[in-house]
């Protein structure tokens, strides 16, 4: 079983909150997390029905041995629920005794924060990272991003088009239902797909409203329903009073390359090695891995992008207090000029000779010119 990098930080909020919250997609590992960190709590998983029936008809059962500590899992199954927490971890004044899981915002984010506010601390838990699955000297890139991320893929050892064809099923026909009123479930795909196309680029709502066939309302509520179900995370430009200028779009990336690689038909790693979105995927997979750095430290992702009217851009700015962090996010294995270019442009913007970073699709890491430059299997090495 593989270590999971936000034990530590779930570990070290239960010595100060009431209640841990993990959420995250579906499939992402947050019972086992739950589990590895609390091995010796009650557990109690609302996808039972008997359970469930239990929770509606008697819930102060399920609080009954609070002392040794409970697990409560898929928690938005029974959102009722969360006022009897508050009631009883205020009673029992105990910190770290209540976990809860589970897998959609939208059925339960919006209760923790009325019934739990300043009594739980909130994790959401991604697929793994490339530092957790661990990358073999054989692996290229190309390998790791079509099979992506999800932990079944590791544990189980699940061929990758078969997870992510039942995955989309489970989510069109299970979660989409359940979430949003989507009368027509096969537009709603299309609109996936279009969005998978886009991974890694500007949003243009107007025009995915044009090529999906629906008003500029839906496809915004659409946009929302993949975010709350952690399959887009839309990244908001950074903003300076140096330059107004600026493009104030925000920009789309999946969570899961693989998912993206499955859904543009991307089987293997000779179909990516000649796709024309080789590059967007790259980026996608090194953003994801620097979203889940920030994410399993309980840290909301300090990351924003850079471009400019004239067309000067930074794949990455990480906002570190007062000072900035840009990074660039190049799929070749070669550094060239065109490497630093913007990244020299973003200093003479700000007259600084402001560290920075360069990803690339190689195994190595360098130091030039206060630039770090890292592969892709050692990303994190900009962060720490």
């Amino acid at each position: 079983m593989i270590t999971r990098n936000m034990q530590t930080a779930v570990k070290e909020a239960a010595k100060g909150f009431p209640v841990i919250t993990i959420t995250g997609p579906r499939q992402s590992g947050k019972t086992t997390l739950a589990k590895l960190c609390f091995p010796k709590y009650n557990y109690f998983n609302l996808e039972n029905p008997e359970m469930k029936n239990r929770a509606d008809s008697d819930p102060r059962s399920l609080f009954a041995d609070l002392k040794k500590g409970i697990v409560i899992d898929e928690i938005q199954k029974c959102p009722e629920l969360l006022s009897w927490v508050q009631v009883f971890v205020d009673e029992s004044n105990l910190v770290g005794k209540v976990i809860l899981t589970g897998s959609n915002q939208f059925e339960y984010i919006g209760n923790i924060g009325q019934s739990l506010a300043g009594r739980t601390a909130v994790f959401k838990l991604l697929p793994f990272s490339i530092s957790e699955i661990g990358v073999t000297q054989r692996k290229t890139w190309e390998d790791v991003a079509v099979k992506g991320f999800y932990p079944r893929l590791y544990d189980r050892k699940i061929a990758a088009q078969l997870f992510y064809s039942s995955y989309v099923m489970t989510y069109l026909e299970r979660d989409i239902r359940s979430l949003m009123q989507v009368r027509n479930l096969k537009q709603f795909e299309t609109f996936v797909n279009l969005c998978a196309g886009r991974t890694g680029q500007i949003l243009n709502i107007n025009t995915l409203s044009i090529e999906c066939g629906v008003d500029f309302k839906t496809v915004q509520a659409w946009l929302s329903l993949l975010q709350a179900s952690f399959i887009i995370y839309l990244m908001r430009p950074y903003h300076s009073n140096l330059n107004k200028r600026l493009i104030k779009s925000p920009k789309l990336y999946f969570f899961d390359s693989g998912l993206v690689c499955y859904l543009l038909g991307i089987r293997n790693r000779s179909d990516l090695l000649t796709h024309p979105m080789r590059g967007a995927i790259f980026e996608t997979m090194v953003v994801g891995d620097i979203l889940k750095y920030y994410m399993n430290q309980g840290i909301v992702p300090p990351l924003t992008f850079y471009r400019d009217v004239q067309g000067h851009e930074l794949d990455l700015i990480i906002e570190q207090g007062n000072s900035v962090y840009p990074v660039e996010i190049k799929a070749g294995t070669t550094i060239t000029q065109d490497y630093w270019k913007n990244i020299t442009y973003f200093r003479k913007s700000h007259k600084s000779e402001m560290r920075a970073g360069i990803v690339f699709a190689d195994k190595r890491s360098e130091h030039i010119n206060k630039v770090d430059i890292a592969g892709w299997d050692r990303i994190e090495e900009l962060l720490s």
